[in-house]
This record gives C-alpha cells, sequence and structure tokens, in this order.
C-alpha cells in the first residue's frame, strides 16, 4: 500500500558488477599517442623501453623495476608463453612475423579513436596518421591529428634556410636576418591558423617542458627573440638544424600559439561556429633523461593558465610525480584539464592507484582525460588500457563499497573520463556506445572473499556461527551453520569453503518427503556468496546467501538465486537494469496453550485497522515492531515505512529498492529477522495468504522500476510490462506457488483482483503504475520462492521490451471486476488470473516461451514438486492445514 523512495547507498555484487562491467566495455578515445613504426622499423628500437623512459645502459636496468615485471605477467598471460622476458620476447617476434596485422588490432581493441601526436623524431619510420584508422573501432570516427608546435617551429626555420651565409655577411644581414625572421613568424601564424581551420587537427602540444621548462614568463622580450633567431641562422647549418632549445625562442611560440587560439575565428574572417576552442597540451612530469625534472611540474604554469583563461590547456601525464599538483590547476581553473596517461605502464600498480587517487582528491572527474601515450610498438597501447581497466576497477570499486561514490556515478565517471570529456574537448562530435564483447563479471568475486569477510566485519564484534542460506522450490529458507572458528581457519588455510549438500535437495518438500523422480545420490556444492553477508538474524550470528554448483564450477541449472542472476544477466544483454523493493505483509498471531484445539488465534488488539495508531497502545507490540525496525538497521536494511494493515495483528514494513539479487537476499534475510523477534516477543510472526477467513489476506507486493537509461520512457517500460501482462496467468505459478494462495485471490478487496490488467494507482489491478516505469506487481504473496518469481517476471519482461510487445491494454481506472463487457473489450481485458495452483501450473506448461526462459530443467522439476506438495497438502483438513503453514510460514 507504498510506494519506495530514495536509492541503496550500500555496494551490492550486482551494482558492482555494473561498474566493473562498464570500465571493461566503455570505448576509449585516446587523446594522446604516437604513432605505430612500420614492420621494417620495429626491431630497430629497444622492447625494453615499453615500461621505461630510461635509455642507453640505464634502459638495461629497467628488468628489475616493478612496471617491467607486472608487464611480463601480463603480455605473458596474453601471448600464452612462459612466464620471463626472453619467452614474452620470442613469442612477440612471432607475432610480428606471423600476424602482426591481427596482434595490433588486438592491442588497440577498445579504442574508439587516437589522437596522434606525430611530431617525434622518427617521421620516416612511422606509419601515417591514416593507417592507424584500420584498428580502431568501426563506430563512425577517424585518427586525429595534435600538432607539436616546437616541431613545427622548428621545421619552418629549415625551409626558410636558402638564404646563404654569403648574403648575410655582404653588409645586409641585420635586415636580411630581420626580414627572416618576419617571415618565419608570418609563415608560423599562417601554419597555426590552418591548423586551427583544420578538421583532421583537434589540438596542439607543447614540449617546452624538455626545451627549457614550464616556468613561462608572462611576456617575451621580442628583441631577445630576435637574437635567438639570429644566431640559429648564423651559426648552425641549417639542414643540421634540429630542434628550438633558446628560452626566449620557445616561450616566444608557446605565447604565440596560445594568442591564435584565444583570437582566432576561421580563415579570410570565416567564423568557426559550433566548435571549442582547439586545446594545447603540455608534457609535464616524467620522460626521458632530456627532461629537467624540476622544471617539469604543472605548477610552474599558473601564471600562464591566468593569461589565458578562454584557451583549453591539458597537462599530461598527471603530471607525474606532482600529481596533487596537477589536480589542483585542474580544479581551480575552468581551462584546464588533467591527463592521467603514460603512467599506465610506467609507474607501478601502487602507484598508479596513488596517482588515481590523488587526481580524484580535487579534480572534478569532468576534467580529467585519459591516453595510453602509446608509441613505436602496439604493446605499449595493450598494457596502457590493460592496467587502466585494473586500476580503475581497484579504486573505484572501492570507493563504491566504502560509500564515498555511489556507483552509478563511479559509471559516470568512467564513461566520462575515458570517451565523453575527450569527445566534448576535442569537438570530435562521436556517438558513446559500450563495446559489444563479453564482459560478464561473476559477482561477488571482485575482492577476495576473505577481503569481503574483513571489510565486512570491520566494527563489528567477531561472530559465533555463520549461515549459508538458500530457499527450495517450496520457498522453505533452508541454512547450514559453521561455527565461526571453523570457517576462519577454513579461509585462512586456503581452503574452499563450499558445502556438499545432496542433489535430493531441490526434490523435497516441507516436511522432507522427496518427490518420486529425486534421488539422495550425488551431491552439489553450496557457494557462499560473500558480497551477500548480513548481520543476524540472531546475535552472534552472520548470514549469506548460497548458490548450488556442480563439482567442476557449473551453475546448476535447478539453483533458484542462479536462475535470478540469468534473469538479470538476460536485462543487461539488452541493455536494462532495475531495481526492486518489497512490501512485507505479516501477521502477528498468539500462541495458544497445549488445551486449545487451535495453534494460533487472532492477536487481541483493539480497534485495529488500515493505518490507525492504536495499535501502538500495546507496549509489547509497539516494543516489538521498534526492535524490529532497529535490529534491521543494524543489519544495514533501512526499513523506509512501517504501518498497521487491516487484520487484526497485520502489518506491512516496506523495504528500500536494490538491484534484483540484493533485494530478495534482502526480503529473506529481513523476513528471518523479524520473524526471530517475533518469537522471541511470544508471537508467531505468519505470512499465510488468508491465514484467518473472515480477515483481510496477506501479500509480498513488489515494486519494481527500469533503472537503465531511458528506462522511464514509453517505449521502454510499456513493452516491458505488456511482456508480463502476456505472460501473467503462466508467472502466477511462481507468485502464487501454493494451494492456498488462491484463497486470496478475490475481486474487489485491493489484492490486485482476477484480472490480467494495469492501472495507473489502481490497487485493484494485478499491476499497478505509479510512475514512469515504477509499477507495483500485486499478485505475489509470501509462501512464493521470490527467486523463481522475480526471475519469471524479469524474463517475461525483458521478452516483452526485445520483441517490442504491444501494450494492447489500455489504462483500467477502474476496479476491473466493475467492468462492463463492453469496457473489457475497449480495454484489451480479456482473461483472468487462475483460481487454483493446478490452473496455475497447466497454464505455465502452455506457455513455452516462458518455460524456455526459465528452463525446461527447472520447470519441469518445478511441476513435480508442486503436484507432490498439492497432493500431501490437500489431504489435510482445511483448518490443519492452514496451521501446518502458519507454523512454516
Amino acid at each position: 500500500m507504498a510506494s519506495y523512495v530514495g536509492l541503496p547507498s550500500t555496494a551490492t555484487p550486482q551494482n558492482i558488477s555494473s561498474l566493473i562491467r562498464a570500465i571493461r566495455s566503455t570505448p576509449i578515445i585516446d587523446h594522446h599517442a604516437h604513432p605505430l613504426l612500420t614492420a621494417d622499423a620495429l626491431p630497430s628500437r629497444p622492447l625494453l623501453s615499453l615500461t621505461s623512459e630510461a635509455n642507453g645502459d640505464a634502459l638495461h636496468s629497467s628488468t628489475t623495476s616493478l612496471p617491467h615485471l607486472r608487464a611480463v605477467r601480463q603480455l605473458a598471460s596474453v601471448l600464452k608463453c612462459g612466464l620471463t622476458w626472453e619467452s614474452v620476447v620470442a613469442a612477440l617476434e612471432e607475432k610480428r612475423l606471423e600476424t602482426l596485422e591481427d596482434w595490433t588490432a588486438e592491442c588497440l581493441s577498445g579504442i574508439e579513436t587516437i589522437l596522434l601526436d606525430d611530431g617525434l623524431d622518427n617521421e620516416a619510420e612511422s606509419q601515417p596518421i591514416q593507417w592507424h584508422d584500420s584498428f580502431i573501432r568501426d563506430n563512425g570516427g577517424k585518427c586525429k591529428r595534435i600538432v607539436r608546435i616546437e616541431k613545427l617551429a622548428a621545421d619552418i626555420i629549415k625551409v626558410l634556410g636558402g638564404i646563404s651565409t654569403q648574403t648575410i655577411t655582404r653588409g645586409k644581414s641585420s635586415d636580411v636576418l630581420n626580414d627572416l625572421f618576419e617571415e618565419w613568424a608570418r609563415e608560423f601564424d599562417r601554419v597555426i591558423k590552418a591548423a586551427i581551420d583544420d578538421d583532421e587537427v583537434v589540438g596542439f602540444k607543447s614540449v617546452i617542458a624538455y626545451r627549457t621548462g614550464l616556468n613561462i614568463k608572462s611576456g617575451v622580450n621580442e628583441e631577445k627573440v630576435r637574437a635567438a633567431f639570429s644566431e640559429i641562422i648564423e651559426n648552425y647549418a641549417l639542414l643540421d638544424f634540429e630542434r628550438l632549445e633558446e628560452e626566449n625562442l620557445n616561450e616566444w611560440v608557446v605565447h604565440r600559439t596560445a594568442e591564435l587560439i584565444r583570437d582566432y575565428h576561421g580563415i579570410e574572417g570565416r567564423e568557426v561556429i559550433g566548435r571549442r576552442k582547439k586545446p594545447i597540451q603540455f608534457h609535464t612530469g616524467l620522460g626521458d633523461n632530456d627532461l629537467i625534472m624540476a622544471k617539469a611540474s604543472p605548477s610552474h604554469l599558473q601564471t600562464f593558465v591566468r593569461q589565458y583563461p578562454t584557451v583549453p590547456i591539458v597537462l599530461l601525464h598527471a603530471g607525474y610525480p606532482f600529481t596533487r599538483e596537477t589536480g589542483y590547476l585542474a580544479s581551480v581553473y575552468e581551462n584546464v584539464y588533467t591527463d592521467i596517461g603514460e603512467v599506465f605502464p610506467c609507474v607501478s600498480q601502487d602507484g598508479q592507484e596513488r596517482i588515481l587517487k590523488e587526481i580524484l582528491e580535487l579534480c572534478p572527474w569532468t576534467k580529467i582525460l585519459w591516453s595510453t601515450d602509446g608509441h613505436w610498438f602496439p604493446e605499449t597501447y595493450l598494457l596502457a588500457i590493460m592496467q587502466m581497466r585494473e586500476v580503475f576497477e581497484k579504486v573505484l570499486c572501492d570507493y563504491v563499497r566504502k560509500g564515498h561514490i555511489g556507483w552509478r556515478a563511479a559509471i559516470e565517471l568512467v564513461q566520462d573520463v575515458l570517451f565523453k570529456n575527450a569527445n566534448k574537448l576535442y569537438s570530435l562530435g562521436l556517438e558513446f556506445s559500450e563495446i559489444e564483447e563479453d564482459t560478464d563479471i561473476p559477482l561477488g568475486t571482485y575482492l577476495s572473499d576473505m577481503e569481503l569477510l574483513q571489510n565486512f566485519l570491520r566494527d563489528k564484534s567477531v561472530p559465533e556461527i555463520v549461515r549459508i542460506c538458500w530457499n527450495d522450490f517450496t520457498s522453505q529458507q533452508r541454512m547450514r551453520m559453521v561455527p565461526f572458528r571453523k570457517f576462519i581457519s577454513l579461509l585462512n588455510e586456503g581452503k574452499p569453503t563450499d558445502i556438499g549438500i545432496t542433489k535430493a535437495v531441490f526434490g523435497l518438500i516441507q516436511d522432507d518427503s522427496m518427490i518420486p523422480s529425486a534421488s539422495a545420490t550425488g551431491e552439489y556444492r553450496l557457494h557462499p556468496d560473500f558480497s551477500s553477508l548480513l548481520a543476524g538474524p540472531v546475535a552472534g550470528h552472520i548470514s549469506m546467501h548460497g548458490e548450488f554448483r556442480e563439482a567442476s564450477g557449473a551453475r546448476v541449472p535447478l539453483c533458484p538465486r542462479s536462475l535470478l542472476h540469468r534473469a538479470v544477466e538476460f536485462g543487461a544483454e539488452q541493455g536494462l537494469s532495475f531495481l526492486l523493493g518489497f512490501e512485507i505483509e505479516f501477521l502477528l498471531v498468539s500462541r495458544n496453550n497445549n488445551s486449545s484445539n487451535t495453534r494460533y488465534s487472532t492477536l487481541q488488539t483493539d480497534g485495529h485497522a488500515w493505518s490507525v495508531a492504536r495499535y501502538y497502545a500495546d507496549p509489547k507490540v509497539s516494543t516489538l515492531l521498534r526492535d524490529m525496525v532497529s535490529a534491521l538497521a543494524a543489519a544495514d536494511i533501512f526499513v523506509e515505512q512501517l504501518h498497521a494493515e487491516s487484520a487484526a495483528g497485520q502489518f506491512e514494513l516496506i523495504l528500500p529498492p536494490y538491484p534484483p539479487v540484493q533485494s530478495v537476499d534482502t526480503l529473506l534475510h529481513t523476513r528471518d529477522i523479524m520473524s526471530s523477534l517475533a518469537t522471541a516477543a511470544g508471537y508467531r510472526l505468519t505470512l499465510h495468504p488468508k491465514p484467518f477467513t473472515n480477515a483481510c489476506g496477506t501479500a509480498s507486493h513488489m515494486h519494481m522500476s527500469i533503472s537503465s537509461a531511458n528506462g522511464d520512457k514509453p517505449e521502454t517500460y510499456l513493452p516491458f510490462y505488456a511482456g508480463i501482462l502476456k505472460h501473467l496467468r503462466a508467472i502466477t505459478a511462481f507468485t502464487y506457488a501454493n494451494m492456498s494462495s488462491y484463497e486470496r485471490v478475490q475481486d474487489s478487496t485491493w489484492a490486485g483482483g482476477r484480472w490480467v490488467t494495469w492501472g495507473t494507482q489502481n490497487r485493484e489491478a494485478a499491476l499497478r503504475k505509479i510512475e514512469g516505469s515504477h509499477w507495483e506487481v500485486k499478485c505475489m504473496d509470501g509462501l512464493a520462492n521470490p527467486y523463481f518469481a522475480v526471475a519469471a517476471i524479469l524474463f517475461a519482461g525483458v521478452r516483452g521490451y526485445e520483441t517490442l510487445e504491444e501494450m494492447i491494454w489500455g489504462d483500467c481506472e477502474i476496479d476491473p471486476a466493475r467492468l462492463t463487457a463492453n469496457d473489457r473489450k475497449e480495454l484489451g481485458v480479456s482473461e483472468m488470473l487462475p483460481l487454483t495452483l493446478e490452473e496455475a501450473l497447466e497454464s505455465l506448461q502452455k506457455d513455452e516461451e516462458l518455460c524456455e526462459l526459465m528452463g525446461s530443467e527447472l520447470t519441469e522439476n518445478y511441476f513435480k514438486v508442486k503436484e507432490f506438495e498439492s497432493a500431501m497438502l490437500g489431504g489435510m483438513p482445511e483448518d490443519d492445514r492452514r496451521e501446518w503453514l502458519m507454523q512454516r510460514y
């Protein structure tokens, strides 16, 4: 009778998995890299430079560095070769000879486009920019160019060097040199402007950090600039001249580029419309030994940044080791962005994690870009991408687990840093689309089991008992208990914590009778999911849910929890994710003494009615309800609402929304906590759907919404809910899973009614639309195995979305039982929900599509269990059956 509000604040295996999947499937805009070498030139460069900026003799020492050792392990795993550098080199040489293009494509996999700085001093040995296009994602993108301004300036000097030294020495040297300088400056302006106007050029790059340092003065002395230029002309054989070295000349080049970017409006006055100013990338921080590290800190650029507030400036390589300075500048200046390339793979894993954390200490993630700084070898791209994804997983998942950032925000961060920020900054106009490859992540396996347990127990007392729970085919909550001392010793010794369970487990009914087709031979392994750890349900106990596996580790098709995981994965394949929140209706009954003819009787609460405050007049009941809320909060389950329902002693407790598997886990654990407290208080808590004939029934309504992008758009949620309605008669075999469930299926009692239909805020409809994709499923009770019920609903809905199922049912605004025949025809209301479990099972058998989605082995076993259970229950007198079920539910 109430909707849920808010979002869960705790990490779950599902949202951690979603984050990891985003890290692995988000396409990359590599905004700073260098061309690869031609096949002939590859042997001329040392492979040891994959992870080191050293050169010459110093490079040989890199084999004892942590980055090198990590690269060996990673390359060996990809190449499937021995775990030595020699084995890796041999395998790479084989790749070069046999499958270089395929290997290059593998190394660059996941890259949407590359922005290439082609200003390295090996132009003749490098592949042209266009050559790289065939190795990026076929998503409409092309590789683009970054112009290195110092290289451009030096090249113009060489071109203009046709004026001979003889001319300069005939007494006209001063005039000639001045004219030559003016010509050089004009040509530099022309080329920079042309580059600004060129769609194939997306930015500029300065290596002044290598030349004279980043402490650029606020202005230039033109007289000194001209003198420096003249000295080059007079003292160099221009064909041998390679680069600018003089401070004033280098600073003039950088200032002039910034001025042209700031002031430029297009060639011959043509405005550049809808395009951002092109940025200047600055090399900062680590580099080869040509660098003066003390002058490479980006903090030296602060004056320059202030001088050109409209010119985008990108600080490359995280400024490492000046990472915090880099993050600071990007955080306080609107035009400054930071890059976190090159540190992958040139810094150790611990260092990379620290760098990412230090950048995020201050810097908004909308100002962070990522690059490989790949060069020469395709393996530089491969290692950078592998290590980045690994470090992002470690740092961001840890942040989510600690509550520093929500999982959706973390996914947004990943997409911004890897793709969207660069796409916007460089005006690339690319469409974002995830990489379509197998990126399924086993839930609960990101951190080790010991790490998950240690994190869970932090700030908690050491428990005595560990419970590993499962819910069987009759929705009996079963468990195995292991003393904590034994459990922790297994973990410390590296031994498995799974438990052998007879394969008869899915052929048992409530009294442990076994269906004829089941056998006590064979064994499954019950694997605890450490990410589902919760405190309770009683003092000294901790609990987690388990999943059944074969000895090989393969999923067991009959495992209810694994089935729900599969339904969630089916939704993820269609780009859908969900939030579910349960309303737990429950009844408190008094236990009668042994002389009574009945075990339970209605709770005596004067004037009890829906939402009244009178029930708090009973201090014993009000204390119990308060204790329930407190105990759940201690287990990190935060109740959203609690109120009285219509029957005497009947209440409703509303849980927060969670992703599907966590939501069901939480529901079952909540019931255990509530039941244990009620028992301790001298009551019996029951979920029986109709415990007393003349009182209101008890349900387990489920709220659900589509939490993925576009979930609240009608084109997304209408076919989804149409799919549920299409299969709803068959779904009731799982949501009304007991013969006693159908005692509650009545019209005009706020119970969801008997008709297959939906209505906005209509509590007499089986599906109540609340707002957008947030709907309530009313045809479910507490005797259902919720893993089965939710899986059936998700499978049906996702198939409806996948096939664009038409919503042929109109919005029913009144009690469906009051519709005329003509009204029902207009609204497409033609079917009624089953009135017996037998009818529901028959509907399920006829629904071949849903049976296929759920799995034929599971549905066949479900039919057998339910028929066997119904035969047993049907043989009981009605009153005996009611009490028998109340003892168990």
